[in-house]
């Protein structure tokens, strides 16, 4: 039974009041008597309008529903469809054309470019190694993955074949970034180096070399008497990239957090990373390996001056949206209190010890705490975050516009109000990025009654994805984005696949992104091979002045209009859709997991988050309103794919067989055949009531 204690009117679960006390608060020169009254109070304001936003969505859901109901059977009119939203509020004026204000902005979110981690805060061994991913071994990671166009190591020890055309790889790149004056790298052997552009050598120390190139550095590790460096003629045993600039942290979409217990774990390996002495203990190899955070990289410059370079990602925590409430902290009328608004007051009060630097290392050095929030629905949410943000920092006696914010633009409200979302926040913005995932998942809940949508792996193809895509990075650079906040891109979802990897997701940066989502800290330094191949901002002054993509494209509707659908093609989608929710699930409510690798129907490992459930579940919610396919045929399609997850975790330990009385069973099934009703179709609030279930038990 948890244990509830009173702090200023609010029932507060100890293990949470514990954690405030007794770690969080100590050394900041904070009362906790006032903390707790500050809370208290900022709740109570903040509380009863973030319930009213939350009714809004709905009322603007239902008035689109009944204008979709109102013309089934007509084709669609964009004209009229868009002057109704207009009439509703649910596209509002552009704002006057404005350049954001935000200021203290650490240069790996302003003026770098480069691959951007993100990893569940539960996880302290997978923060720790994405934390320690600023920096990533090239020739471990061609060496270890496909993305080299060699044949694959030989079992049994190294494989000198594959390490030379690992080698020479790695070298043809130096050429590429780093060129000599004369010559090519593979030939250098030592001795004098002369480079095309000198400027480019910034840095040395004994059996080290640094080189800098589109603001990114390169190491070359120079260790003649090693396994490696004795085979080369230079003496070379690594070339080390700088790679993911930046981490989230994340406490919303990859995480199963339902509960104090689960909530307090999160906070406090953020306070550790926070303070640098976050820990993590493991078996490996037979052996016990504890992973600490690494310490800044120690150079002299061609002049004599010692300077150190950033030994970690510089991290942004990701609190969850405005949605859910959390059973950690009551208020006095025996309401949970709004989690989004505990995730604002809390994890700013972890990253003050980064701020006030009580702590050993330094994440922010511009005194900046970066703080992502997902899942707000236009202009009026994002203003209330930025109020919300100003109290917390009154409360935490931090100046205004210390805490900075990312704004996920992966709801199709926001979408369609960028700009003057962008404008809500415009003096603490340090992130936009575009999620495809949740934004498909929006669109069909948005949409739902307007008929049936295209399957899921159409969508990509889909016009409205593009123009969603494309407006994003110019409206961020129109809004004056460039060098002084990150224009971000999704996720690639198959860690096992770097080849294909590094011949799609070049395509971010030319886009002009900044930053974009990789599942590891292996694919970010092969992602980083993109930010030297491509310069960013200089891509980004080439397509500044480009018009943004008209409005029309981006709220076409992805209907399927007069498609004949096969009993082939019905069945194939209910299978992919129900083996990936019931993949994602079952690993959600038995064993906490909020995001891991899920072999999909065709048994290739994708990363998936609760935004994967989403874009799933409501797919088939949407097919089953229309008619598309029956009640019968998805309890089949259901009852054959788990037959196939049972066999995909065979080798788990800790699985627990899929079955229709199960708990995740009833789930997956949940979030089928209540879509529909869901809010915004989110998945949260049935995973996490089965998920309370599962612990109960």
């Amino acid at each position: 039974m948890t244990e509830f204690l009173d702090r200023s009117g609010l029932s507060v679960d100890s293990r949470l009041a514990d954690f405030i006390e007794q770690r969080a608060l100590p050394g900041t020169g904070l009362d906790a008597d006032k903390f707790w009254s500050d809370f208290a109070g900022l709740l109570g304001t903040f509380a009863p309008e973030n319930a009213a936003l939350l009714a809004k969505r709905e009322d603007l859901q239902a008035q689109i529903d009944a204008w979709h109901e109102a013309r089934t059977g007509q084709a669609h009119d964009p004209a009229a469809y868009q002057a109704f939203l207009r009439d509703i509020g649910y596209l509002v004026p552009e704002p006057a054309p404005f350049s954001v204000g935000t200021q203290n902005v650490d240069p790996e979110i302003a003026t770098m470019a480069g691959p951007q981690l993100v990893v569940p805060a539960l996880n302290a061994r997978f923060a720790l190694n994405a934390a320690n991913a600023r920096w990533g071994s090239l020739y471990d990671a061609f060496y270890g993955t496909d993305a080299l166009d060699a044949p694959p190591a030989k079992p049994g020890g190294y494989d000198g074949d594959r390490g030379a055309a690992v080698i020479a790889r790695a070298k043809a790149f130096l050429d590429e970034a780093v060129p000599l004056a004369s010559g090519s790298w593979a030939d250098w052997r030592g001795g004098d180096l002369i480079l095309a552009d000198p400027a480019q050598w910034v840095g040395s120390k004994p059996g080290g070399i640094l080189l800098r190139h589109n603001g990114l550095h390169v190491e070359l590790v120079v260790d003649p008497a090693s396994a490696i460096g004795r085979t080369d003629p230079a003496g070379i045993a690594d070339v080390i990239l700088e790679a993911a600039l930046t981490t989230i942290i994340d406490l919303e979409d990859s995480v199963a957090a339902v509960d104090g217990e689960d909530k307090v774990l999160g906070y406090s390996n953020w306070l550790g990373l926070m303070r640098g002495d976050l820990t993590a203990s493991f078996a490996k190899g037979g052996r016990t390996v504890t992973r600490a955070m690494e310490a800044d990289r120690e150079w002299t410059s061609p002049s004599g001056e010692a300077f150190a370079l950033h030994g970690r990602s510089v991290m942004f925590v990701r609190n969850v949206g405005h949605l859910m409430t959390t059973p950690m902290i009551k208020l006095a009328d025996g309401a949970e209190a709004p989690e989004g608004l505990c995730d604002a007051v809390i994890t700013s009060l972890c990253s003050l010890h980064d701020v006030k630097g009580l702590g050993s290392l330094k994440n922010s050095c511009a005194g900046s705490i970066y703080i992502v929030k997902p899942k707000q629905h236009g202009p009026e949410e994002c203003g209330f975050t930025d109020r919300v943000f100003n109290a917390v920092e009154d409360m935490l006696g931090l100046a205004r516009h210390t805490i900075k914010v990312g704004v996920m633009d992966e709801e199709r409200r926001t979408s369609a109000n960028l700009a003057a979302c962008i404008h809500a926040v415009k003096d603490r913005i340090v992130f936009i990025n575009t999620g495809f995932l949740d934004r498909t998942g929006d669109e069909i809940h948005t949409s739902m009654r307007a008929g049936p949508m295209i399957p899921k792996g159409e969508m990509k193809a889909s016009d409205w994805i593009t123009s969603y895509e494309d407006r994003n990075v110019r409206i961020g650079l129109a809004c004056g984005l460039s060098g002084k906040a990150q224009i971000g891109k999704g996720m690639w979802a198959m860690p096992d696949l770097m080849k294909a990897m590094l011949d799609a997701k070049i395509g971010h940066p030319k886009s002009g992104a900044n930053t974009a989502w990789v599942p590891s800290p292996t694919a970010a330094t092969l992602h980083a091979l993109h930010y030297h191949a491509v310069d960013v901002f200089a891509r980004q002054r080439e397509i500044g002045g480009e018009a943004v993509p008209s409005l029309d494209r981006l709220l076409a509707i992805p209907v399927a209009t007069g498609r004949n659908w096969s009993e082939a093609e019905i069945t194939r989608e209910l299978d992919n859709n129900c083996q990936g929710i019931l993949g994602y699930v079952v690993r959600w409510i038995d064993q906490g997991v909020g995001c891991s690798k899920v072999p999909d129907i065709d048994d290739v490992g994708l990363m998936e988050d609760r935004a994967t459930l989403r874009i799933s579940s409501q797919a088939l919610a949407n097919w089953l309103l229309h008619g598309v396919c029956t009640e019968s045929q998805v309890d089949a399609a259901l009852a054959r794919m788990a037959a196939k997850v049972d066999a995909q975790n065979a080798g788990d330990p800790l699985y627990e067989t899929l079955t229709p009385g199960g708990i995740a069973y009833q789930a997956a099934r949940a979030l089928i055949f209540d879509g529909v009703t869901q809010p915004s179709g989110y998945t949260e609030p049935l995973l996490h009531k089965y998920r309370q279930m599962k612990k109960a038990a």
